[in-house]
């Protein structure tokens, strides 16, 4: 399952220890036939440490964050090309792009690795952590 698979990518290990730290292993692991959107360890390297710091002490902030990123259907390649998902946290995601090239959110993350499957979901890789309007 996909919180399980993400454990084993090296690239995710911030994304890994966000997921444990708000108690969502099980949770996203539960899940059937779902997107993530997964921000690398540089995505959020990208945040100021003293931001990622005040998140990760915020069980509900975080688990805002992370739900964020999951979107409770299958999402495709060709849906990414200018979709509007629902997310699990409530919120929207817009997507949009061709081909190789496919942002996701209003700040641009850039997909750097789609389509890869594990057992409950479909992960699309970005170079960004997104934010829900909220946050």
């Amino acid at each position: 399952p996909v919180a399980t698979a993400a454990s084993n990518n090296p690239a995710l290990s911030t994304l890994v220890a966000a997921v444990k730290q708000a108690g969502l292993v099980d949770t996203l692991n539960g899940l059937k036939d779902v997107t993530v959107f997964a921000p690398t360890n540089d995505a959020f390297a990208k945040l100021p440490k003293a931001d990622l710091d005040k998140v990760l002490a915020d069980k509900a902030l975080l688990t805002k964050i992370l739900t964020y990123h999951v979107v409770p259907k299958t999402v495709t390649t060709a849906d990414l090309a200018s979709g509007s998902f629902d997310t699990v946290e409530k919120g929207k995601l817009t997507t949009m792009g061709s081909g190789q090239n496919f942002t996701v959110g209003s700040a641009g993350a850039k997909i750097v690795c789609g389509n890869v499957k594990t057992a409950n979901a479909t992960v699309y890789i970005i170079d960004s952590v997104l934010m829900p309007p909220a946050a």
